[in-house]
């Protein structure tokens, strides 16, 4: 029966589970997911037509074929290793597109700052930025990455968790001047709050945590821009980035000692595209960039 070839990636799962001595290390130092470098070694088994590893409750024991097999993929590693140093020598400047997706408000307010200075760095590489409240769908490749505000399930997806964004209630000096300043929650009852239309399961999720509900809203819209808009306008008071409204002088953070909330933020890719450099720089750069804004360093 004629074997498969395997691809470079399957050999160098493989090389770090060996090295590493179990798939959770291995997943560990590769960035992958336990289950998906798992299907790397059956896959590799399937390939090669032989038993790589002995499967027991206590984990993967190598087998005398998975001995023989090191020295032939470290042979490969090395061989890609010169691959790529030599592509990079030739490859100056790195060309490509890459796409984004994340929120209306982060792609609108957050994003611009940090897509102007990677492209200072990096000029030859296109950016299309897809602002959807709606989460792409990574798997399928509608973006190459994604600023998520929950913790994707998918295995194939590499995650990397930024922090919580805090949320506060915020308005306007102009409001403030005319209806006075609420000392209290109770006393949003007498303002005009800014919110939500329409109740989707996160907001159901932290029902709990508002102190309010759809019929206290004096202005009902579920474009988060709007929402922002109405704040910055001095209609009444609503929730915002604290990140986003520290950069407006004229905004105002209420009762931050009652009232707080943070928003979990993620920046997402899938696994096969860590092998695209210039998707990699930009998913790097935007960790960095995002944990100082997080931070509240940006």
């Amino acid at each position: 029966m004629a074997m498969n070839e395997p691809g470079w990636d399957l050999y160098r799962s493989f090389l770090a589970v060996m090295r590493e001595g179990s798939l959770s290390a291995a997943a560990r130092a590769l960035g992958m997911t336990q289950p998906s470098l798992g299907r790397h070694m059956r896959q590799l088994e399937t390939d090669l037509g032989v038993a790589l590893f002995a499967r027991s409750p206590l984990g993967l024991t190598p087998t005398e074929n998975a001995h023989e097999l090191v020295p032939h993929a470290q042979a490969m590693a090395a061989a890609s290793a010169a691959l790529r140093r030599a592509a990079s020598a030739s490859n100056h400047e790195i060309r490509g597109v890459v796409r984004l997706t994340c929120s209306e408000v982060v792609g609108a307010e957050v994003l611009p700052p940090m897509l102007a200075a990677f492209r200072r760095q990096h000029p030859g590489i296109i950016i299309e930025l897809s602002l959807s409240n709606q989460s792409e769908d990574l798997l399928r490749k509608d973006a190459d990455i994604a600023v998520r505000m929950l913790r994707p399930a998918q295995t194939a997806l590499v995650a990397r968790r930024i922090g919580g964004i805090p949320l506060g209630l915020h308005a306007h000096r102009a409001y403030l001047k005319t209806y006075g300043h609420p000392r209290t929650v109770a006393d949003l009852q007498q303002h005009a709050l800014i919110g939500f239309d329409r109740e989707t399961p996160a907001l159901r999720a932290l029902r709990s945590r508002l102190p309010f509900s759809r019929e206290d809203f004096a202005l009902r819209t579920d474009n988060d821009l709007a929402q922002l808009a109405a704040i910055r306008a001095g209609f009444g008071i609503g929730i915002c980035q604290c990140p986003i409204a520290r950069r407006d002088r004229q905004l105002v953070h209420l009762l931050p000692d009652a009232f707080a909330l943070e928003l979990d933020t993620w920046l997402v890719m899938h696994e096969d595209l860590r092998t695209s450099r210039r998707v990699r720089l930009l998913y790097g750069h935007l960790v960095q960039a995002l944990g100082a804004y997080v931070g509240g360093k940006a």
